[in-house]
């Protein structure tokens, strides 16, 4: 099977500029691009589609280059709905170093900065060297303008597509660069590059696009959807990651093994079958995480996703550190002791329960449990003694309400 056969068949091919564009990717050795706007300090799941694809290029050969906007970042490539926010300068430039730095880490990609040969273009160099060749109506019919001239879109951001265009020109001309690859919603930006590169030069260049990752009902992950999920674990720890992996709709989950994963298509077809056959296992659920937080921040991050996991669905919370509960109750809710207390009282100060009644009730019928024991006595007390690294309790009410209550110093 050729590269581009597979890369077909793992669904990761929307267009490509020209078909001559087959065989070279099928040979090896093309240097090409992708871009990201410094818009945020971490990339996210958004992004790991492409970055992926980019990896499976270089394994077979090619020389990726990861383009960080801190030009276009200041712009805002155009949204379907509304102008995107300013960022400051000082912002972006956070951002960039703080995405060289996961970039160079993650995936070993040379990384530049278009701030870099941007910046000292003066206005009348920028109309005439690059400005000229650009025909209003061919912009006009792209489809990231077309979408907002109903709403109104600002001259800012129809300049968006000459600059990304620029990019491409300069990379190509320093760097032998002949290929940018990008998302779906990319294809009117990287074909006006290959536009430009062979008005100006005469010469070819390629442009690949991919189709956008989705959940079940079509939305995008993504900052500006709100439900980011990110490749940093300080920002998504791995077990939030496993979660997340976990739980992705039946209906995508093959999807995202051929689309997020480098196993080998034999071997997402036999997790096919047996997803088919015994969905409630989730194994397909469970190699998709394990091959991504593995990718991503290792095998010993991995491991610990899981053990936070099963350790907190079997209630046996004393098995993990305090960092790991920590992790892995990050989102529920949290309560600050300074001094000793009973239990009951504690229940009733927070509201977990709605009087002493209620929770002498609850006590009675082995409802409550604190750091994964069953708690009955009415007189419980919560001390520092008993804490988890004298510092943390879990408590949990039913089966599934959980409690952080931590010790902090008077």
């Amino acid at each position: 099977m050729t590269l581009y056969e597979e890369l077909t068949q793992r669904g990761l091919i929307e267009q490509i500029t020209d078909e001559s564009l087959i065989e070279k990717l099928n040979q090896g050795g093309l240097t090409f691009y992708i871009g990201t706007d410094p818009t945020g300090d971490s990339l996210h799941i958004g992004h790991y589609s492409t970055f992926s694809m980019a990896t499976r290029l270089k394994k077979a050969g090619h020389n990726p280059i990861l383009l960080v906007g801190g030009a276009t970042g200041l712009i805002g490539d155009p949204k379907p709905s509304a102008e995107r926010p300013m960022i400051t300068k000082e912002q972006l430039d956070k951002n960039y170093q703080k995405l060289r730095k996961q970039v160079e880490k993650i995936f070993g990609f040379e990384v530049v900065n278009n701030y870099d040969w941007s910046k000292d273009i003066n206005f009348i160099d920028y109309l005439r060297d690059y400005g000229k060749y650009f025909n209003l109506n061919y912009m006009l019919n792209k489809e990231t303008v077309k979408s907002r001239l109903d709403v109104g879109i600002t001259y800012t951001e129809f300049s968006y597509m000459i600059l990304q265009s620029l990019d491409f020109l300069y990379l190509f001309e320093n760097k032998n660069c002949v290929l940018q690859i990008g998302g779906s919603d990319q294809w009117g930006n990287i074909t006006s590059g290959v536009e430009l590169i062979r008005k100006k030069t005469g010469k070819e260049v390629y442009g690949l696009t991919m189709p956008l990752i989705t959940k079940a009902d079509g939305t995008k992950f993504g900052k500006s959807e709100g439900n980011a999920v990110w490749l940093d674990k300080e920002k998504t720890s791995s077990y939030e990651l496993y979660q997340f992996f976990l739980n992705v709709e039946d209906s995508k989950v093959i999807e995202y093994l051929k689309k997020l994963t480098f196993l080998s298509l034999e071997e997402i077809e036999l997790l096919e079958k047996s997803h088919e056959k015994e969905p409630h296992l989730r194994e397909a659920h469970k190699v998709l995480a394990r091959e991504v937080i593995t990718f991503l921040h290792g095998r010993e991050e991995y491991e610990n996703a899981v053990k936070i996991s099963e350790q907190l669905f079997s209630g046996n919370i004393q098995n993990l550190t305090k960092d790991q509960i920590m992790q892995g109750l990050n989102d529920v809710p949290s309560i600050v002791l300074k001094e000793e207390v009973s239990l009951l009282d504690l229940l009733v100060q927070e509201k977990i329960v709605s009087s002493k009644r209620e929770g002498r009730e609850f006590l009675e019928n082995r409802a409550i449990s604190v750091n994964g024991n069953i708690v009955t006595e009415e007189g419980y007390l919560l001390t520092r003694n008993s804490a988890i690294e004298n510092e943390i309790f879990v408590i949990r009410k039913g089966k599934k309400k959980y409690y952080l209550v931590q010790f902090i110093e008077n």
